[in-house]
C-alpha cells in the first residue's frame, strides 16, 4: 500500500481511537501512586505481591507506582489522610484480624475506609514442630492438650499467626471442654523470632510458612534447626491451583497431606477450619468511585491477559482477582466467621 498523508493521518487517528480507553482511565488517576503496604519488611509476602502488582498496573495505565513498606499502623494512617487517590493500601487479612483481637492502631477497614479488589492467595501459612517432637499429627496435640500436657505456640499476636492459633483452642475446647487453656500463646515478632523459640526450646508449636520454613524442613534428624510441618491452614481447593513440584522438596501432594480434610482442626461438628491469606486494596472512603473502577478495569485487563498469573505461580502465590464488590463481600464474610470463633472463646463454657 502506497503511503499517503490521507493514509498515514488515517493511521494516526485509528491509533489515538485504540488508545483512548487506556488514556482516559489513566487520568482518572494521578500520575504518581504511593502504595503502602501493611508490613514494614521489603523482603516480605506483603512486598512481594505488592511489587507484582505495582508493576503491572504501572504498565497497564502508564503511572508510577512505588511500593512504600510502613507497616499497618502507618499505611492505614496515610490512605486515610489522602483522598486524592495518591496513596493506595495492599494488605492481607491481618488488616481486619488485628481489628478483632483489638490491636492498637488497626481500625476497622470495613467502616472507615473501602476494601477493595482481592490479588492473590499466599497458601503458605503453616505451623511446625521441631523433628523430634512427640507431635505427630494435629490429633497428637489435642489429646495431650485434653490429657493436661501444655502446648506453647509461637505467634505474632493480632492477625494470620493468631488466626490459627485461636482455631487450634477452639477445636481443643471441641475436644475436651477446659483443655483449650492449655493451648497457651509464646507472644513473638517476625518469623525468625519465631524460629529462635523453637530452637530455644521455648515452644512446641510455632506459626512458619512453606516458604520461609521449607529449608529447616530439609535439615537432618538431629539438626537442632530441623523442622517439619504439622499443618497447613490454606484449603485444598487453593492448594491444587499451585505448582505440583511445590516448594523446595515439599510437593503439591506433600503440602496436601497437611491440609484439610487429611489433616482436620475442626470449626465444628462437621467442618474444619481453613485460612487463605487473601492479599487486596485498601481505599480512602472518600476517594472518587471512578478512580477505583480505573483501577478495577485495568486489573480485570492484567488478569485476563495471563502474565500476571504466570509470575504469581513462579513465586507460589495462587491468582485470585476478585472485583471491589465481590472482594468486599467474601472479605466480610470471612471477617464475621473468624470474629464468631475469636468470640465464642472469650464466652466461659
Amino acid at each position: 500500500m502506497k503511503l499517503t498523508r490521507r493514509t498515514i493521518l488515517a493511521a494516526a487517528c485509528s491509533a489515538a481511537v485504540l488508545a483512548q480507553p487506556m488514556a482516559a482511565a489513566a487520568q482518572d488517576l494521578p500520575r504518581n501512586v504511593r502504595l503502602v503496604i501493611g508490613s514494614n519488611s521489603t523482603g516480605g509476602d506483603t512486598y512481594q505481591a505488592a511489587a507484582i502488582v505495582a508493576e503491572a498496573l504501572s504498565e497497564r495505565l502508564g503511572v508510577n507506582i512505588k511500593v512504600d513498606a510502613v507497616g499497618p499502623s502507618e499505611a492505614f494512617k496515610a490512605v486515610g489522610r489522602d483522598k486524592r487517590g495518591t496513596t493506595i493500601m495492599l494488605h492481607h487479612d491481618q488488616s481486619y484480624l488485628a481489628n478483632l483481637y483489638g490491636v492498637p492502631g488497626n481500625p476497622d477497614p470495613f467502616e472507615g475506609y473501602v476494601v477493595g479488589p482481592s490479588l492473590t492467595i499466599n497458601p503458605g501459612n503453616a505451623y511446625l514442630v521441631p523433628k523430634n517432637s512427640p507431635y505427630q499429627t494435629m490429633d497428637d496435640v489435642l489429646n495431650a492438650a485434653a490429657e493436661g500436657t501444655r502446648v506453647r505456640v509461637a505467634i505474632q499476636p493480632g492477625g494470620v499467626s493468631e488466626i490459627g492459633y485461636t482455631a487450634l483452642r477452639n477445636a481443643a475446647r471441641m475436644n475436651a471442654a477446659g483443655s483449650e487453656e492449655n493451648i497457651v500463646p509464646v507472644n513473638t515478632g517476625s518469623q525468625s523470632d519465631k524460629n529462635q523459640a523453637m530452637f530455644d526450646g521455648l515452644a512446641d508449636i510455632i506459626n512458619g510458612s512453606i516458604q520461609a520454613n521449607e529449608q529447616f524442613a530439609q535439615l537432618p534428624d538431629d539438626d537442632q534447626k530441623a523442622m517439619r510441618f504439622l499443618w497447613i491452614t490454606a484449603t485444598p481447593e487453593v492448594l491444587q491451583q499451585g505448582p505440583e513440584a511445590g516448594v523446595g522438596n515439599l510437593t503439591r501432594a506433600d503440602m496436601l497431606q497437611y491440609a484439610a480434610p487429611q489433616t482436620s482442626v475442626k470449626l465444628t461438628e462437621t467442618e474444619d477450619f481453613t485460612f487463605d491469606k487473601r492479599f487486596f486494596l485498601i481505599y480512602n472512603k472518600d476517594m472518587d468511585p471512578a478512580q477505583m473502577q480505573t483501577v478495577d478495569d485495568a486489573l480485570a485487563a492484567i488478569y485476563q491477559k495471563g502474565d500476571i498469573q504466570k509470575r504469581m505461580l513462579e513465586a507460589f502465590f495462587i491468582p485470585a482477582y476478585l472485583p471491589m464488590t465481590e472482594s468486599a463481600e467474601l472479605l466480610k464474610g470471612k471477617r464475621d466467621a473468624y470474629g464468631a470463633i475469636i468470640e465464642a472463646l472469650k464466652a466461659p463454657q
